[in-house]
């Protein structure tokens, strides 16, 4: 059933039932009275995608990897290369959120207190660094 699945994977059911309406799930196999009914297949298959959204793999992605897991003889390359760029995407994202965490720490830090129109908090946000370049816009 589908709150046996949920909670074998720590995914909330309406979660469950929104992958199976995009297809990243199979529709559910049905009881007489209509409930959900789940098999080992598909267990595996909700940890696979529950894991690769904690790895932040888009749906897109992790729809090209449950299409490439299921020719298991093939080579791995294409996977392989969707994983970089994925890893390419994850440390871009790292770099700018240690520019932004550099910017809100000299912020804070110059911060004494005093009159708003000089505080340099206020004055971080309205003149943000540009965090790429690390330099104000």
């Amino acid at each position: 059933m589908i709150g046996d699945i949920a909670k074998r994977t720590g995914t909330k059911v309406n979660t469950i039932r929104f992958y199976e309406d995009i297809g990243l799930m199979p529709e559910a196999a049905r009881t007489a009275g209509g409930r959900r009914t789940y098999g080992d297949a598909e267990v595996r298959q909700l940890a696979f995608i529950r894991h690769a959204r904690d790895l932040g793999f888009s749906t897109d992605e992790i729809r090209s990897l449950i299409a490439l897991s299921a020719n298991p003889d093939q080579d791995c390359k294409e996977a392989g290369s969707l994983a970089r760029r994925h890893l390419a995407s994850v440390e871009d994202r790292i770099g700018r959120l240690m520019a932004l965490r550099d910017a809100l720490a000299a912020a804070t830090r110059d911060c004494e207190g005093g009159r708003i129109a000089d505080c340099r908090v206020m004055e971080a946000i309205t003149s943000p660094p540009d965090l790429a370049g690390g330099r104000r816009v």
